[in-house]
């Protein structure tokens, strides 16, 4: 694994766990610093892998995210790559019958949470002249699912949010992208019933699911140098399953 983070230091939420977890651990592979924002690590297991900060972090509330950004921008002197993965998928329901406050949750998880993570961390990111910002969208928010109208419309707005900031911060040395994965093999998978995953699986034109490894390597390409032309984009991680 090359160290092509070297000397760099980033931020990853939604780490405790899961994918997440699975792209902090690679950029500490490679080298950077990270820092982990979850709610809470109680969960938290992950063997060999030693993070420069784990911190308790609720990314829908702004001053969370600003005391949060304050704590690790001081224990990790520079913030250099900023991963906002944290989410929550909500109830499965139709639009006409979704709970209101489910909806405002979903939303302010999903997408609120992207809105004040950015808000909070692009003015240092701008001042140092260098950054890169990976928002982790989701294939419903290109094709909607049936019965997730809060999350597909939150994982759409990450997708317009993020060409939008990538529009505003073009010459300012700062990047920002996404990455729109499919179903992936999780904790969370394997509760699911066997129909709805055989379900989900026949939606994919490779025939499984995707990785947690797969997403990170995808994520560690959006995070390093060598991703310097790309902004505002969608980085497919569908197994061919995106049209667009």
């Amino acid at each position: 694994m090359t160290a092509r983070f070297e000397g760099q230091s980033a931020i990853v939420t939604g780490a405790a766990r899961g994918i997440g977890l699975g792209i902090a651990r690679r950029l500490a592979e490679e080298g950077a610093r990270v820092a982990l924002w979850d709610l809470d690590f109680k969960a938290f297991d992950a063997a060999g892998f030693e993070p420069a900060l784990k911190q308790e972090v609720d990314v829908s509330d702004l001053a969370s995210v600003e005391q949060g950004f304050a704590a690790s921008l001081a224990a990790l002197g520079q913030v250099d790559i900023l991963v906002n993965n944290a989410g929550i998928n909500g109830p499965v329901e139709t639009s006409w019958n979704y709970p209101v406050e489910a909806w405002h949750k979903v939303l302010a998880v999903d997408l609120t949470s992207v809105f004040y993570c950015c808000r909070t961390a692009v003015p240092h990111m701008r001042g140092r002249g260098y950054g890169r910002i990976v928002n982790v969208a989701s294939i419903a928010g290109k094709e909607g699912g049936a019965g997730l109208s809060a999350y597909s419309a939150a994982k759409a707005g990450v997708i317009g949010f993020t060409k939008t900031l990538a529009r505003e911060l073009v010459e300012s040395g700062v990047l920002a992208n996404c990455i729109a994965p499919v179903i992936t093999e999780t904790d969370l998978l394997k509760q699911q019933t066997p129909e709805h995953i055989a379900l989900a699986r026949a939606k994919i034109p490779m025939n499984r699911f995707l990785r947690i490894d797969e997403i990170a390597a995808t994520a560690a390409f959006a995070c390093s140098r060598e991703c310097s032309f790309t902004t505002g984009f969608t980085f497919d991680v569908s197994g061919g399953r995106a049209t667009y």
